[in-house]
């Protein structure tokens, strides 16, 4: 494991930073102290961990162990350029699990994270206490709909246009607006998420950070990782081991009824439905989140 250091405030410290290698390049790491399994939180694109923000720190206050991270090719993560996939950010996370000498973890996994969750728990199910998933895709639905921005990238079709789009600034940021505005319009006036917040997260990832290639590699992968994911189901419904399922309501895109779709497909699950929360409900409804993470937690020890 490469140097880490801590981030603190006064004298108590928050988290430790750490880079944790891989065969493609260092992953940036951050590691909240406590006990139980490990809540390692995945992130879908184009974020990168600062969606875990708000959550990680009220979860670490109850005395969890909580790690977040980007993966390779996206946030403060190396960008190796090349073979970016599922099967990659899956191996990202158990470089973390190794690196830090976790025997089991609790994978929590947003949007496209929350594949990564699954086929990290079919892989290796014995590292795995359980599965939270957070306003995610597995497999295809007929509720399943993806955001404009991310249907725009994964159609091959308009490959040679969406890559044009995406190496001109002034574009790329017309079509990231419009898609924010979608997210936004379904929200009422007090159930907003931190738009701006939101808004410099991702600008921060593409322009300062430089996730387009990661961003692009994935997104052309996406409509064939579904197609793989449906021929997990059978597996998905032998695997006996608990998953929690935090939804937010108001979701345009992964609606509640696809959380009950994926739910079908599990011998163990509950399913928590928060009202006003949108696609984003680490971010718009952060308390409620870990009390959905923490609710009976014990038993997973």
């Amino acid at each position: 494991m490469s140097h880490s250091k801590d981030r603190s405030f006064g004298d108590k410290p928050v988290y430790k930073e750490l880079r944790v290698p891989t065969a493609a390049g260092e992953l940036y790491v951050r590691d909240y102290a406590g006990d139980g399994p490990a809540f390692v939180m995945l992130h879908g694109f184009p974020d990168n961990l600062g969606i875990f923000d708000k959550i990680a720190p009220l979860v670490a206050e109850s005395g969890r162990r909580v790690v977040v991270f980007d993966f390779l090719g996206f946030g403060d993560s190396d960008k190796p350029g090349a073979g970016y996939s599922f099967d990659q950010q899956a191996g990202d996370v158990l470089a973390v699990a190794d690196a830090l000498h976790f025997d089991r973890i609790i994978p929590v996994g947003h949007d496209a994270g929350g594949a990564v969750a699954v086929n990290f728990a079919l892989s290796h199910p014995e590292r795995t206490a359980e599965v939270a998933l957070l306003n995610c895709f597995y497999g295809s639905s007929p509720s399943l709909r993806f955001p404009e921005l991310i249907l725009f990238f994964a159609t091959p079709e308009l490959s040679a246009l969406s890559q044009h789009f995406l190496h001109s600034p002034a574009h790329f940021e017309q079509i990231l607006e419009f898609q924010r505005t979608q997210f936004r319009e379904i929200l009422g006036t007090e159930e907003q998420i931190d738009d701006e917040f939101l808004a410099r997260l991702i600008d921060e990832n593409f322009s300062r950070q430089g996730s387009g290639p990661a961003f692009a590699h994935m997104t052309a992968q996406l409509l064939s990782e579904v197609a793989r994911e449906d021929q997990k189901m059978a597996a998905l419904e032998q695997l006996d081991i608990p998953f929690r399922l935090i939804w937010g309501a108001e979701d345009p895109y992964l609606s509640p009824a696809v959380a009950e779709e994926i739910a079908k497909h599990l011998r163990n699950a509950t399913l928590t439905v928060l009202a006003g929360g949108g696609h984003w409900p680490q971010l718009d409804r952060p308390a409620e989140v870990t009390r959905a993470l923490l609710s009976d937690a014990d038993s997973s020890k």
